[in-house]
């Protein structure tokens, strides 16, 4: 199981990032992927999540209506929309996946929002 997010850098407070996390070794399309952050010197926190099917999308109120979690199972991936980014939003990224009762974790990608 190998995940990979990826879509970080800087950014203006109000901007914008998409992040991606390529999936593979895994059967994708039955999965379902988390997003989590963690800042520094905090916990990881949970952000969001999708289902399987990409019908059930779940968000931390913290990121409610400025994030958007999607998947595109062709593509192997998913990905976070962040819109309306805050200095708070200042963080590394990992997208989560439990496979036979095991929790995965990507390599992360940071975020850091700054004028």
């Amino acid at each position: 199981v190998q995940l990979q997010a990826s879509g970080g850098g800087l950014v203006q407070p109000g901007g914008s990032l998409r992040l991606s996390c390529t999936a593979s070794g895994f059967s994708l399309d039955s999965s379902a992927i988390g997003w989590y952050r963690q800042a520094p010197g905090q916990a990881h926190e949970w952000i969001s999540c999708i289902s399987s099917s990409g019908s059930g999308t779940y968000y931390a109120n913290v990121v409610k209506d400025r994030f958007t979690i999607s998947r595109d199972d062709g593509r192997r991936r998913v990905y976070l929309q962040m819109n309306s980014l805050k200095a708070e939003d200042t963080a590394v990224y990992y997208c989560h996946v439990v496979r036979a009762g095991r929790a995965f974790w990507g390599q992360g990608t940071l975020v850091t929002v700054s004028s």
